[in-house]
């Protein structure tokens, strides 16, 4: 791709990352996508230069320019992530235009599902069987057999179902038994397995790490306090595993293999 195809691709990232911000926000609460964003705080309507992803952020320094309540850093993280994910999927299925749109599709909504499993600890299965769905079309007209994608969807999901049942859900939501059907659909056998590897890899990674920081005495201000019986989100490291194979080609199964 020549670089002012790049510059669009950011551009059109930031934007749908930005949408994608007042999804999550607004999922699940009553409040439709239409209408004006406000201050969540002192409700006040944001004008059009308070709107601009990432830059409006910085020139506001973080604070709402009416109460001076600080934004959440979720705002640019979500614009900035979507931006770079598009540039890797735009750049890993170019030339295919109508490939690299769709795989957009599944991107967003992946980003969704990731914040939102973050914020709620849940993941609502419209989203589930949204991702399911796209990850079937896939299959079906971009996958190398859908024979395969379905038994590795089938797989995967009667894995993950035996620890949620026999946890009672202590292991593993029941929203990420779900969510990993379609990883079959999307991925295969193999590469989804890879997928769910890394998962479990940067899961236990993270974990210990978690634990280990409840273990220091100087702590930052309002930092939570973990051990083994604390709820942490399982989906952002199912998407992470995703991504990584997906758009990386990172197939931990060739690294063990050869």
């Amino acid at each position: 791709m020549i670089w002012s195809t790049y510059i669009l691709v950011i551009i059109l990232g930031l934007i749908i990352g930005s949408f994608l911000n007042v999804l999550i926000l607004r999922y699940h609460t009553g409040r439709s996508l239409g209408g004006r964003s406000g201050c969540l705080t002192c409700g006040q309507a944001l004008c059009w230069f308070e709107l601009i992803p990432v830059l409006s952020f910085i020139c506001l320094k973080g604070h709402c320019r009416t109460c001076r309540t600080k934004i959440s850093w979720q705002y640019p993280l979500v614009e900035l992530l979507t931006a770079g994910l598009f540039v890797f999927s735009a750049q890993h299925f170019f030339p295919s235009w109508s490939t690299v749109v769709f795989s957009w599709l599944i991107i967003s909504l992946l980003i969704v599902i990731t914040v939102y499993d973050l914020r709620h600890k849940v993941i609502p299965d419209s989203l589930v069987y949204s991702f399911n769905s796209l990850a079937l079309i896939w299959a079906i007209f971009l996958g190398d057999s859908l024979f395969v994608a379905l038994l590795a969807g089938l797989i995967f999901f009667s894995a993950f179902w035996a620890l949620w049942y026999f946890s009672h859900g202590t292991w593993m939501g029941f929203g990420d038994t779900k969510l990993v059907l379609g990883f079959g659909f999307l991925l295969g056998l193999s590469a989804g397995f890879s997928a769910l590897l890394w998962a479990f890899v940067l899961g236990a990674i993270v974990g210990l790490l978690l634990l280990a920081s409840s273990k220091l005495k100087k702590l930052p201000k309002n930092w939570p306090r973990f051990n083994l019986k604390t709820e942490v989100p399982f989906a952002p490291f199912l998407v992470i595993g995703l991504l990584l194979v997906w758009l990386a080609n990172l197939n931990l199964l060739n690294v063990f293999l050869f």
